[in-house]
């Protein structure tokens, strides 16, 4: 038996899971807080020093004490420009800054739309992506970007901290292909984007593969690649192909694991590649469950009294259909629309129905999500529910049938932690020869409750249906032919 550890440091906070190597059990874990994180835990950019300091203090009481390897998750997106000595020129600019939706609008432009994005890195520049920030920093902070000679995430930045900082500076494919100049098809860069972006070229990490080591310290720990939070999420749930994750947060996303990368000329599918070798392409929505507590607000109660509200309902809510576009929408690309309450009629108008649509409309909008990626080939036999909202018993009942498929959620836990942990087994078991370079190690698969469409699968088809002619009634074509 061997120790491993996995470390993911988040926007807010470091969680530290001492994992055995053979089955994955987690033997010790240890938590602190970003000393920078602010009462909200949100800052949009930090001196990454913090970062060191949280991850020290997640550490302590001999925490990583018979640790062989170690594997490291970090918060996705974040820019951390330096000079050619190694030093920061600022302090980092993280995922949620959004400063940078502008240079994000030129960026596309400048390359020829967002098809010549889709079709160059797999994504269409966002404000949150590397890209974005370093055009961005050229047009806001011209000394900085002059002075910028190195350009790392935080992933990377941590992996070459703990190694003690070496000439090689290391990423890995998930991360990468999050910058946007990074290609998940080709597993190349595009240096000319980053000149593009920044004004000129500068030096890029390394990509390493799935089970590659970054170095050893100088303590003799062994570091794997690393990778980013999504990817690193998606191996420590033990995801593979016929895996789908619909992430419930304000925001929605549906994310598969699929065998290549996808070009998508709407740009609708953001082309990330995973941990373990294969792929993970993204479809994004803006409204998820900011649907369902807007219409709580309304009613006066809390998301458990939504819950028990719709629960008694029926399918179909008595025709009450909810378009749940409040900030407009990404997936379809509506920007500028809002959001439509359809089939009122006296029988309708209960608060008990409006819950009902409420949770419909939701679901049924990351369906659609969930059908661009089908309609480009992507089989979806299985769906992991992920955040708090999965637990509603109104999302459980519902989920299955509007999805069409087995739904699974799993118990709360570190998975980025946990993924980060299975890599760095992975690493170590191939610097040992004990494990192929091609399969991670099999630990045991995440706790969960497991939910079947069963008989109610035809009615969940009726329930879409409704929500697809309401749909196209309101915004015809918006999808095109490729969801319906």
């Amino acid at each position: 038996m061997g120790i491993v550890a996995g470390l993911d440091s988040s926007s807010a906070f470091t969680r530290i899971v001492v994992c055995d190597t053979d089955t994955g059990a987690v033997l010790r874990q240890g938590y602190a807080p970003h000393p920078q994180a602010g009462p909200e835990g949100k800052p949009t950019e930090v001196d990454p020093q913090a970062w060191l300091l949280s991850l020290g203090e997640a550490a302590t009481g001999g925490l990583l004490e018979g640790v062989q390897a170690i594997g490291v998750s970090a918060q996705q997106h974040g820019l951390l420009p330096l000079d050619a000595q190694g030093a920061l020129v600022r302090p980092a600019l993280l995922g949620n800054d959004k400063r940078a939706q502008v240079a994000a609008a030129d960026l596309i432009d400048a390359l020829g739309g967002r098809q010549a994005w889709a079709e160059a890195v797999g994504c269409v520049p966002q404000s949150a992506q590397p890209v974005a920030k370093l055009r961005w920093l050229a047009r806001n902070e011209p000394e900085a970007a002059q002075r910028t000679a190195v350009i790392m995430q935080p992933h990377d930045w941590l992996v070459w901290q703990l190694l003690g900082r070496p000439a090689r500076r290391t990423t890995d494919r998930g991360a990468a292909s999050g910058t946007g100049y990074w290609s998940a098809a080709t597993e190349s860069y595009r240096p000319d984007l980053v000149e593009l972006a920044l004004g000129h070229q500068a030096l890029l990490p390394e990509v390493l593969g799935p089970a590659e080591a970054a170095g050893t310290t100088p303590e003799g720990l062994l570091i794997s690649a690393g990778t980013g939070e999504t990817m690193a999420a998606a191996l420590g749930l033990g995801l593979g192909p016929g895996d789908a994750v619909v992430s419930l947060g304000a925001s929605g996303s549906v994310m598969a694991v699929h065998h290549e990368a996808l070009a998508d000329p709407q740009g609708l599918i953001t082309s990330f590649a995973d941990a373990t070798g294969m792929h993970l392409p993204v479809v994004h929505t803006l409204n998820a469950v900011r649907a369902l507590r807007g219409t709580a607000e309304l009613l006066g109660v809390d998301l458990e009294g939504l819950s028990a509200l719709a629960l008694k309902s029926s399918p179909g809510a008595y025709g009450l259909v909810l378009l749940p576009y409040l900030e407009g929408e990404r997936t379809p690309q509506l920007p500028h629309t809002a959001g439509s309450l359809s089939g009122l009629r006296r029988e309708s108008m209960k608060p008990e129905h409006l819950a009902r649509a409420a949770f419909e409309g939701m679901l049924c909008s990351l369906a659609d999500a969930m059908d661009v990626l089908r309609g480009r080939g992507v089989d979806v036999r299985r769906v992991f529910l992920l955040g708090q909202s999965a637990e509603l018993p109104a999302v459980q009942a519902a989920a299955p049938m509007l999805f069409g498929t087995q739904v699974v959620v799993p118990q709360p836990a570190d998975y980025a932690a946990l993924g980060a942990a299975r890599q760095a087994a992975w690493a170590l078991g191939v610097a040992q020869g004990t494990l192929a370079p091609h399969t991670p190690p099999a630990w045991q698969g995440a706790a969960a409750q497991v939910f079947e469409p069963g008989e109610e699968l035809a009615v969940g088809q009726a329930v879409r249906q409704q929500y697809v002619a309401t749909r196209e009634q309101l915004h015809p074509g918006a999808f095109g032919t490729a969801v319906s």
